[in-house]
């Protein structure tokens, strides 16, 4: 099809425009045309599947502002392929969801408006091949998320956490940017193709250092990386239905698609090597323990993603090509399980009213098929065999042991990957016992109870998946695999089996231990911890507020010695502001230029 890739990009762009000028129609026509947008998008995308599936690499190309290397790039490989399909089919699946979930208060068409605008920022991300080009929709990813996380601005906690994911996000934003003009420099092309062929001169160049510190800054904020992860918690003010696509499938993936996506060109350095693993695998700790210590449902949710994150982000830092295809294997299992598990903690707030789980409880007798679903999900979250996360689970243990890193580093990554897994079996107990189990619910203001059958759909088919890819994988998930793996790796594409049983061996141990260990400390902690002892301690967040009142206590004090009413000293402030301007290059020295001739 002619214009495949620009229309595929133009159509959320195109149904944001339409949805925000629907606010007089019923919510039922403003939802189904904002589902036009990722339906008629995975059509497009199912036209180019094959010839992706090939190796093919589609491609089409407009110059914009060709004199600073800005051209309006569009690349459709497998790894962007890949990403096209999560946020198509992930935001199909929301679309309907958030059609039930959103009250007759809410703004619709305002909703879906801002929802399209991500889609197609997060679509315009994922098909760039330019790298200015791409920064320009990675900036309007931290713009629009801004807007769905704070759709509830009526909320202060919503507010808030819009404010510091923007600020954190947007910050990085601009390191990225500083790296990214570094790249085009080292290679003299923003052009993708150019900077992926380009490796060896990039990590020869000696603003390597610089412009990767820089990118990975960019990365590490979007992606929810230590020491900026205490922004994703906050974030979780927004409605449920942004939770399940901002934080599982699309804005903080937007982080490891870019590691992913440069992979070929910053990877393989020692200092690539230890900054990536170290950071992926403190994040991956430290968001798996705070996970077991929320009573929200969707704060155990956002810490678990969190650590899953740094899950991925640690195995790119291995860098192995086993580990990248466990890495491209756990983006897809985590974005699946996960919104399954975000639209299940919303369905469940929808009918009970609340998603403290000190309230809740017992709710498999009173919502069985939700029950059923979210059970399902938190199994695979925490890796139990016959489900997706078991898969990536112990592909992500065989190259913990086998890395071709130091012997104290191939140990620290066996240890952290052990003591990973044994902490996702307990902040999954923690979510299904807690939740379906035990005694409950109590001091509820209504009874609990299941949600219309068609909000209940998209959690459906995501669970399906889940089930679908532990049991059959080769069936199911292997030619996308594939795909996203081999545009990273290219030639470099290792052997691997997706069968559910190896024999006995190392990873299937760990696994073992894992679940039986992750059981005995949910089992432990319930009985000897207070399990809500840490759950609002975060340092990141106190020293963001503490910067953020000394930015603004610093302005307040500079404008009202500026603007104190005195109109000859603003005057000689704006004068000698100028004057100092202006001497700048005559201070610097050098030779002052010709008068140019008559």
């Amino acid at each position: 099809m002619p214009f495949s890739l620009e229309i595929l990009l133009a159509l959320p762009f195109v149904m944001a425009a339409a949805t925000a000028l629907l606010w007089r129609t019923s919510r039922s026509i403003t939802a189904w045309s904002a589902a036009a947008a990722p339906l008629g998008g995975l059509v497009i995308l199912a036209t180019l599947t094959p010839a992706v599936l090939r190796g093919e690499v589609i491609g089409s190309q407009y110059a914009w502002l060709p004199q600073i290397g800005l051209m309006f790039s569009l690349r459709l490989d497998g790894l962007a392929w890949m990403f096209a399909l999560l946020v198509l089919g992930i935001g199909a699946l929301v679309v309907m969801y958030a059609h039930y979930y959103l009250s007759a208060r809410d703004s619709a068409s305002r909703f879906f408006a801002y929802l399209m605008l991500f889609m197609g920022a997060m679509l315009g991300m994922v098909l760039s091949g330019n790298l200015l080009l791409l920064m320009v929709f990675w900036e309007l990813t931290s713009i629009s998320s801004f807007l769905l996380i704070g759709f509830w601005s009526h909320r202060k906690d919503a507010r808030e956490g819009a404010r510091m994911a923007f600020v954190l996000t947007a910050g990085g934003g601009l390191a990225l940017l500083g790296g990214i003009l570094m790249i085009g420099r080292i290679v003299g092309s923003f052009q993708l193709d150019a900077v992926l062929a380009a490796g060896d001169l990039i990590r020869a160049s000696p603003l390597y250092p610089y412009a990767l510190g820089l990118v990975l800054l960019g990365i590490f904020t979007k992606s929810a990386q230590f020491p900026f992860h205490f922004w994703l918690p906050h974030a979780m003010a927004a409605p449920t239905p942004v939770s399940a696509y901002l934080h599982s499938a699309t804005m903080v993936k937007a982080g490891v698609f870019l590691l992913a996506r440069l992979h070929p060109a910053l990877a393989g350095t020692d200092l690539f090597f230890y900054t990536v693993t170290s950071i992926g695998a403190i994040t991956l700790l430290l968001g798996a323990w705070h996970a077991i210590f929320q009573h929200d449902l969707k704060g155990v949710l956002a810490y678990s993603t969190i650590s899953h994150l740094g899950l991925i982000t640690m195995l790119f830092g291995l860098s192995t090509p086993m580990a990248v295809v466990a890495g491209v294997f756990h983006i897809l299992n985590h974005a699946v399980f996960k919104a399954s598990l975000f639209m299940a903690a919303g369905i469940i707030d929808h009918e009970t009213g609340t998603r403290d789980m000190r309230k809740l409880g017992n709710l498999r007798r009173l919502m069985p098929v939700t029950s059923v679903l979210a059970i399902t999900a938190s199994l695979a979250m925490a890796g139990v065999p016959l489900l997706n996360g078991f898969l990536s689970k112990e592909m992500f243990f065989a190259v913990a042991l086998e890395t071709d890193a130091p012997q104290t580093m191939r140990v620290l990554a066996s240890i952290a990957a052990l003591l990973a897994g044994l902490l996702g079996v307990a902040y999954s107990l923690r979510f299904v016992h807690d939740t379906f189990f035990g005694q409950g619910p109590r001091d509820l203001d209504t009874t609990p109870h299941e949600p219309p059958r068609w909000m209940r759909i998209p959690v459906d088919v995501l669970v399906l998946i889940c089930v679908a890819v532990g049991i059959v994988p080769a069936w199911t998930i292997a030619p996308v695999l594939r795909a996203g793996a081999s545009a990273i790796l290219g030639e470099r594409l290792p052997d691997y089996s997706l069968a559910l049983w190896h024999g006995w061996n190392w990873p299937l141990a760990m696994s073992i231990a894992g679940m039986v260990g992750g059981t005995l400390l949910y089992m432990a902690l319930r009985r000897t911890l207070d399990m809500y002892a840490i759950q609002n301690r975060s340092p990141g967040k106190a020293l963001f507020n503490w910067n953020l009142r000394a930015l603004f206590a610093g302005t307040v004090r500079m404008t009202d010695a500026v603007t104190n009413g005195n109109l000859q000293r603003m005057l000689m402030l704006l004068v000698l502001s100028a004057v100092v301007v202006a001497l700048v290059p005559f201070l610097q020295g050098g030779a002052l230029p010709a008068w140019p001739a008559p």
